[in-house]
């Protein structure tokens, strides 16, 4: 079925229901974390630096919290932002060897259980030369994917679109999980960024603004491109949900905004959050398995009550999300899919609509049903969606 009719469907059915909705219009015009190891990499080049921070300062100027407080946890954050924090320009990794680095160890040839590939530490951690693990997995990568936006080749140290999002588009839990998502969809979630529509509510995430700027660099073929490729790559779920009130020690890596377990017993009080951690850290952060499972930590009962606000509205407080996202939460036309989605990522939307920094040509559709729900609605609501298994897909091993 078409796009526009689907909204439109959409739209009629909310109206029916007493709930109005009117579809904002898309701006004409345009405006012009990596996990790695070492604090020591060559930062962007001078000018990447300027348009980074430009970007920085409009957007910390418009996410001033309309309400407290931002769930920290799905920002990568175990604090509330102040208002003096500085944003400062995430560092790409490259090949270029850094004072004090073993040049023997970083060339020495790594290899991952399952894959015929073999890459150095240098070539891993490359961010402008997407490493491949397992090509069998999804279509070849275009340049987009593995090289970045031809606009900034040459202009310094940058990225390939799979060096966040992960050539599988499965991605960390500090960036968006792009694989089997509506090529539409992501098609207008970049042109929304290219159009100042979408930002990030928590002003010190810095990936957010990066990720704008790379937006802003991508020709319309780029963006058509990348859209694509991740739309087909299947999604399969690799997140082990478990209810927990007390959870193994953790530490919050500053460089990537990444949660590591670092204690085996559960002496840390989960409180309300949702912790996404890697099963493997060597795995997952050193060697970049993109395979690789989370670990994902909920309050007790949280799921529960998450599928009554998804199910059945939780008694008016919102609206189904069969409604828009499909009887399945699998997608339905350009609307994405939910089912089995990372909770970081699915906690981090539902705020920025209700911060109002999500605010593309489909985020009114959104309102209806974050006005009424507080942080902890929020988090049984992604805790559920986590949790599903998604009819088409299954749970990849670690």
């Amino acid at each position: 079925m078409n796009n526009k009719i689907i909204l439109f469907l959409i739209k009629i059915y909310l109206g029916l229901v007493g709930i109005p909705i009117a579809l904002s219009q898309p701006n004409e015009t345009r405006d012009p974390d990596l996990g790695e190891l070492y604090s020591t990499r060559p930062s962007m080049a001078q000018s990447q630096i300027e348009e980074f921070e430009k970007i920085v300062q409009t957007h910390k100027e418009q996410s001033q919290p309309l309400w407290a407080p931002i769930p920290g946890w799905a920002y990568g954050y175990d604090s509330q932002p102040q208002p003096d924090h500085q944003v400062k320009a995430p560092s790409p990794g490259n090949r270029v060897l850094q004072i004090g680095e073993d040049q023997e160890e970083l060339n020495r040839l790594l290899t991952i259980e399952g894959s015929n590939a073999t890459f150095s530490r240098l070539d891993i951690r490359h961010a402008q030369d997407v490493i491949d693990w397992f090509p069998e997995d999804y279509p070849p990568m275009p340049d987009i994917i593995k090289y970045g936006p031809k606009a900034l080749i040459g202009e310094g140290p940058d990225w390939g679109c799979g060096s966040c999002h992960l050539p599988n588009g499965k991605a960390r839990p500090s960036n968006a999980a792009t694989a089997g998502l509506p090529a539409a969809y992501q098609v207008q979630q970049l042109y929304d960024m290219q159009n100042g529509l979408r930002y990030s509510a928590d002003p010190r995430k810095p990936n957010t603004p990066n990720m704008i700027r790379m937006a802003l660099a991508m020709t319309d073929e780029e963006i058509h491109e990348s859209a694509e490729f991740w739309a087909a790559v299947p999604w399969t779920r690799r997140m082990y949900v478990m209810e927990a009130d007390m959870i193994p020690e953790m530490y919050l890596n500053p460089d990537n905004n990444m949660f590591f377990t670092v204690g085996s017993e559960p002496t840390e009080p989960l409180s309300g959050r949702i912790v996404e951690t890697p099963i493997d850290i060597y795995q997952a952060n050193y060697l970049r398995n993109p395979r690789t499972g989370l670990n994902v930590y909920v309050p007790l009962g949280s799921i529960a009550k998450g599928e009554e606000l998804v199910v059945n509205g939780g008694n008016g407080k919102t609206v189904q999300c069969s409604i828009c996202h499909g009887p399945d939460l699998m997608g339905l036309g350009i609307v994405p899919g939910i089912a089995g989605r990372q909770p970081s990522y699915m906690m981090r939307q539902l705020y920025d609509f209700k911060q109002g920094t999500r605010n593309g040509l489909y985020a009114s559709l959104m309102q209806p049903t974050i006005v009424n729900l507080s942080i902890e609605d929020m988090t049984n609501i992604v805790a559920y969606l986590a949790s599903i298994i998604p009819p088409t897909t299954s749970i990849e091993k670690p």
